[in-house]
């Protein structure tokens, strides 16, 4: 796909929502970390939580890269992550909106 040509408005609700869905992701995974640190009891449970940590720093870093040649893409897996909605990219063109849409239904 290539890039994709939109309004500053557009770019500017792209990369709010983009935002939005990185400080819910990184709020879980925080909320998810704290409650399995509150329960290690041996040192396999402290590898176990630094492997966890080590992968999901790995995943987000990558996630949440603006680049607007694949952010369609992005944003419907985000949406079937369950880290976005299509209310919170309301303000998007109906065809962007209409793809990721189709995208996030795959």
């Amino acid at each position: 796909m290539s890039k994709i040509k939109w309004s500053e408005a557009e770019d500017t609700i792209a990369k709010q929502a983009l935002q939005k869905a990185y400080t819910r992701e990184t709020s879980a995974l925080i909320a998810n970390i704290r409650d399995r640190a509150a329960s290690i009891t041996e040192l396999s449970d402290l590898w176990y939580l630094h492997d966890l940590l080590s992968t999901k720093r790995y995943e987000i870093d990558g996630k949440y890269t603006y680049d607007s040649s694949a952010i369609v893409f992005d944003f419907a897996k985000l949406i079937k992550q369950g880290w976005l909605s299509l209310e919170d990219l309301k303000g998007l063109s109906p065809e962007i909106l209409s793809k990721i849409s189709a995208l996030a239904r795959m």
